[in-house]
């Protein structure tokens, strides 16, 4: 019996040891499984896409009366190319900084459209009898007063300019609209260098590459002349010249030699400059 005893003991503890370790193994098997999550860097965090900023103007890209600017465009050249000064262009634009213009910027290269003035009818003068008029016949012959109209003509046609040579030497290289936009002068440094034609002057400087020393005219709204190479600048921006008054002498800025480049500008296109100026 003692052995037997044994031997049932010996089996209860294989038993207990049994349900023990099948306890522990049901407690492994009904853990949640672990999930192996990335943390989530800043890195991976989709950063905010700041708006595309557009360039000014750009709402009146295509429409007449307006320009944008490509590479290596300047507001001088700009000007020039559209028969504008700088400073209007700037103005109607709004410019802080003219020399700071980037490429796909709509400029205005046109003035703006003023303000339609309405003009209200003149009515007709009543006519009061007084003792000196009393008689029909002499009120008859007296002309009434005739009533202002706006004239339908401009005041000064655009086209009306007696021009005059700029210089005095002969043409060295003629008109042709590829090649050259102008035509070429020689003569003697300090050569005088003249208006064509009554202006003001919207630019003066050496802001144009090929042009050296560089005068540029406005004489109404369809004209501006161009008078280039020059040795010496002799007036100012915004002055007021008159036909054959002295603006420069003549010089090689920019140039292979001694000349005067001058240009005739029809609404910003280059025309031939020997069709204006008088025969000699």
């Amino acid at each position: 019996m003692t052995c037997f005893s044994r031997r049932l003991g010996f089996g209860v503890l294989i038993a207990a040891a049994a349900l023990a370790l099948g306890g522990c193994g049901s407690k492994i098997l009904n853990r949640a499984p672990v999930e192996d999550r990335p943390t989530r860097s800043s890195a991976q965090v989709p950063a905010e896409v700041a708006p595309v900023s557009q360039p000014p103007g750009y709402e009146n890209a295509g429409k007449p009366g307006y320009y944008t600017v490509k590479p290596g465009d300047n507001l001088l050249r700009i000007a020039l190319e559209h028969g504008q000064s700088t400073q209007d262009i700037a103005r109607w634009n709004s410019l802080e900084n003219p020399n700071r213009i980037e490429v796909g910027q709509v400029l205005r290269v046109i003035p703006p459209a003023s303000t339609e003035v309405v003009v209200k009818p003149i009515a007709k003068p009543q006519v009061v009898a007084t003792p000196a008029a009393s008689n029909p016949v002499a009120a008859a012959e007296t002309p009434a007063p005739a009533a202002s109209a706006p004239s339908s003509r401009p005041m000064a046609a655009e086209d009306d300019i007696n021009w005059i040579w700029p210089a005095n030497g002969v043409v060295l290289a003629g008109f042709d609209d590829v090649k050259n936009k102008g035509i070429d002068i020689g003569g003697k440094a300090g050569d005088p260098v003249v208006a064509a034609a009554d202006g003001r002057v919207v630019y003066v400087g050496a802001g144009l590459r090929g042009y050296g020393n560089l005068i540029i005219l406005k004489h109404n709204n369809v004209y501006l002349t161009a008078y280039a190479h020059n040795q010496t600048l002799l007036v100012k921006e915004d002055q007021s010249v008159l036909k054959g008054q002295k603006i420069a002498e003549m010089g090689n800025s920019d140039a292979d030699r001694v000349k005067l480049h001058f240009e005739v500008r029809r609404q910003g296109k280059p025309v031939d400059p020997t069709k204006y100026l008088p025969a000699r």
